[in-house]
């Protein structure tokens, strides 16, 4: 038996409606399961202990504890807000001096001609083999001889450098668009001229990606901040949230409630700069 035309037509139409309807619910099963941990974060923020760790779960709890919200902030023991300022603050640095340092230096491994250009590159991949523990006392005992511990010098420098945003960026001005480089140069500029002229104006989108992932990454350590912040002053966000576990008591509520407040920047900068995030990862290509 042959079909029509039309039959078809309709046949496919029902097919590809059929892959929509699958394909959102997908999505829309996905995107719940993404939400969980932050339904959880703040029905746990704004509940009571025994609310927490009771047996009889409720959806939400049947008092919302809005006075949770301000109780970090008038904890005696952490000063919370400066510690969500020195976060701030490494964040930002961090982010200035990694793209600072990092962007150049991608810049000149694919661009500039130099023989021993491709030993430099493979010598910066060998440091993404290298572990952090490895590093991590030698760099201590530098940043501790330079008397940087307690300072925002020893929480930012030593992280300035890394092989892996170099290499990124290596990647991606290796799919730069010569043509523009070279209209530079008829101009009578060099390397440097070209680079920060043409191709930075030209790549905003893939800086805002390197320092959206670069920012994220500052604000979330905790193993170097912990031992170069041995005062509470100098301490980040994410060493303060670890002194509210200790071996005599966990204050659940104020764990989540301060964890909720301290992921808000984080939120507001994915949210920010998401479209540029997708599009700048996009770019990298993977071009030898």
């Amino acid at each position: 038996m042959t079909t029509t035309a039309p039959e078809s037509r309709a046949r496919a139409r029902r097919g590809g409606l059929m892959g929509s309807a699958a394909l959102y619910l997908a999505t829309g099963v996905a995107a719940l399961l993404f939400l969980v941990p932050f339904y959880l974060l703040v029905r746990n923020a704004l509940s009571t202990d025994p609310e927490i760790t009771g047996e009889n779960w409720k959806f939400f709890p049947s008092h919302i504890q809005w006075g949770n919200i301000t109780e970090p902030f008038e904890d005696p023991t952490v000063d919370f807000g400066r510690s969500m300022w020195n976060s701030l603050v490494v964040g930002v640095l961090h982010t200035a001096g990694t793209l600072a340092v990092c962007s150049p230096a991608g810049y000149a491994l694919a661009r500039i001609p130099y023989r021993h250009a491709d030993k430099v590159f493979y010598a910066v991949l060998v440091t993404l083999m290298v572990p952090a523990a490895v590093t991590f006392v030698p760099s201590f005992v530098l940043v501790s001889s330079l008397g940087w511990v307690d300072s925002y010098r020893g929480l930012i420098v030593p992280g300035l450098f890394s092989g892996f945003t170099c290499f990124l960026f290596r990647q991606y001005f290796l799919g730069f668009p010569k043509e523009l480089e070279e209209a530079a140069r008829v101009d009578g500029l060099g390397h440097w001229g070209a680079y920060w002229r043409v191709v930075v104006p030209n790549s905003l989108n893939f800086f805002a990606a390197i320092a959206t992932i670069t920012f994220i990454g500052g604000w979330n350590a905790f193993l170097w901040p912990l031992v170069i912040g041995q005062d509470p002053s100098a301490w980040t966000v994410q060493v303060a949230l670890s002194s509210y576990m200790t071996n005599q008591t966990v204050n659940y509520h104020l764990i989540f409630m301060a964890t909720a407040i301290s992921i808000l920047p984080l939120l507001f900068v994915f949210l920010f700069l998401q479209r540029w995030l997708v599009q700048g990862i996009a770019q990298t290509g993977i071009k030898g």
